[in-house]
């Protein structure tokens, strides 16, 4: 279902990101059978550890602290989800867009450890 539009939030999380991170965002949500918004974008170090203190970060060293990660949620009838049929999906828009727009990323739904199927980075290769 095309046609999906970022709001004010998403939005907002997207202007403090990579812009390369940001336009690939843009074209993810283009190409997703699945409406998503952006919840989460650079993060202050006492976020982080406040993530990392609530289990839903395992490092310090997150792509998140330099604008290199986004997490997103998915909208199902309005609805957020966490079902993971959805981000796969969403995953999937991700990798098309990335290679659409030659933007290696890292989709956290890949990792064999803690898969975070919301979270999306530009590769480190390329990204530094």
């Amino acid at each position: 279902m095309k046609g999906h539009r970022f709001g004010k939030r998403s939005m907002g999380h997207l202007a403090e990101v990579h812009p390369h991170l940001a336009m690939l965002a843009v074209r993810a949500l283009q190409l997703s059978p699945v409406d998503f918004g952006v919840t989460d974008g650079k993060r202050t170090m006492a976020e982080q550890k406040q993530e990392v203190a609530e289990g839903d970060s395992q490092t310090l060293n997150s792509r998140h602290l330099t604008g290199h990660a986004i997490d997103v949620m998915a909208y199902v009838d309005g609805q957020g989800s966490w079902e993971w049929e959805y981000y796969e999906q969403i995953g999937e828009a991700f990798k098309a867009a990335a290679d659409e727009l030659k933007v290696p990323i890292v989709w956290g739904g890949d990792w064999q450890s803690l898969r975070d199927g919301p979270h999306i980075e530009l590769a480190r290769r390329a990204y530094p």
